[in-house]
């Protein structure tokens, strides 16, 4: 008996009756309900919608459209349309942000807005004669004695974090400010006036062209001392005697806000120097010249992340040497035997164009016990007085004293 839904004729042959086997063993585990039709890509239009002029039997539904029943006609629902607004919102924040920044009329100013170094150098005149000799012997005879050779004798203080810093960060500022120590004041290439660069690239960006000008063009104006930056002595007339400098001084630092750490440095330097152009004979007729630097250094966070500094200020005083030369070029000591100096420093014209030297008029005197003489050797002894001879009563002949 035929049941509805068979062929009239019967399941032809070769073909089985059961639904099992018309039906491939991948698509058993498959229920085509409700959830299954809503999240098809392809969607069939409507008795209605096929009775319109269609090209196609079916559409592809938009990947914005939920399976809501208010989507069937492919209109994103309300969540799609949230989504493509924040999507929307998202794009064009993007591209505010960076038509800003192309279109940005602000200008940063170059290297940090770094200040301006402002410097003192003021030459110490002698009251007695220079001593000369052998540095070795120089050395222990001067207060100098016992400072420490090179580097070693700018040592560190207790390290501490502050309110904005942390131990590193004050440790990192004592270190720059050593190495900017030991560069410009103790590198034979920057003591002879060959070379400026081990210096230079300590410092802010935004000091670089007043330190180029300080060091092709130095200025006695109190900005563009070289000798403000650097210890440098005169090639033409000076040359060093021995390059082991006794050094001694102190190093502090101090949170100046937020964003700012400071290092102040005072420090003595003792220098064995005699005249250019002397033989080797000339070792032994070496003098010393001593060179006191107070120095403030400025670091920002940046700063101490490049291992550079803003030279703040500088006071240095420097001798002896005469104080009818300008110091801001170069030091020109004055070498052994010379004698005290009283002339002042150089004219300085009130009605001269350009920048007046500020330093005009400063000129200290240095104090006797600063260059101590080697001790003075054992006094010779008082000559013999004799008394003189007197004649002999009987004979009348005066005797001859016998020779020393």
């Amino acid at each position: 008996m035929a049941v509805p839904g068979d062929p009239p004729n019967g399941t032809p042959e070769g073909i089985g009756g059961d639904d099992d086997e018309l039906r491939p063993d991948e698509y058993r585990s498959v229920v085509f309900d409700e959830d299954f039709v809503r999240a098809a890509r392809l969607q069939e239009y409507s008795a209605r919608e096929r009775m319109g002029e269609h090209a196609r039997a079916v559409r592809s539904r938009s990947i914005w459209s939920s399976g809501a029943a208010g989507h069937a006609t492919g209109v994103p629902g309300r969540g799609a349309r949230r989504g493509m607004l924040l999507a929307l919102l998202i794009a064009t924040a993007f591209a505010m942000a960076v038509y800003l920044g192309m279109r940005n009329p602000y200008v940063p100013p170059a290297g940090g807005g770094a200040g301006l170094l402002i410097s003192t150098v003021v030459p110490l005149a002698p009251t007695t004669p220079v001593p000369g000799g052998r540095p070795g012997d120089l050395y222990a005879q001067s207060p100098a004695a016992d400072y420490r050779v090179g580097a070693a004798g700018i040592t560190f203080p207790a390290a501490r974090r502050t309110r904005h810093f942390t131990e590193s960060q004050v440790v990192a500022a004592l270190a720059i400010a050593k190495d900017y120590l030991v560069q410009s004041s103790l590198d034979p290439d920057v003591l002879s006036g060959t070379a400026s660069r081990p210096v230079r690239v300590l410092l802010d960006p935004g000091q670089l062209a007043q330190f180029d000008e300080s060091v092709t063009a130095p200025s006695g104006d109190g900005r563009h001392a070289a000798t403000g930056w650097l210890v440098r002595f005169d090639p033409r007339t000076t040359v060093m005697a021995d390059s082991r400098v006794r050094v001694s001084g102190t190093l502090a630092v101090e949170e100046r806000g937020t964003d700012v750490l400071e290092v102040t440095t005072d420090h003595t330097f003792v220098y064995a120097v005699r005249p250019a152009g002397a033989g080797p004979t000339a070792a032994d007729a070496a003098s010393l010249f001593t060179v006191r630097r107070e120095l403030r250094l400025r670091f920002d966070r940046d700063d101490l992340a490049a291992r550079r500094a803003e030279l703040v200020s500088a006071y240095v005083v420097a001798g002896p040497q005469d104080c009818a030369t300008d110091p801001a070029e170069g030091f020109r000591p004055l070498f052994a035997g010379a004698g005290p100096t009283t002339v002042g420093p150089p004219a300085n014209d009130p009605y001269a164009s350009g920048h007046p030297r500020l330093a005009a008029g400063l000129c200290g005197v240095l104090a006797s016990g600063a260059a101590r003489t080697a001790p003075p050797s054992p006094p010779a002894p008082p000559p013999v007085v004799r008394a003189p001879a007197q004649p002999d009563a009987d004979t009348g002949a005066t005797p001859v004293s016998p020779g020393p």
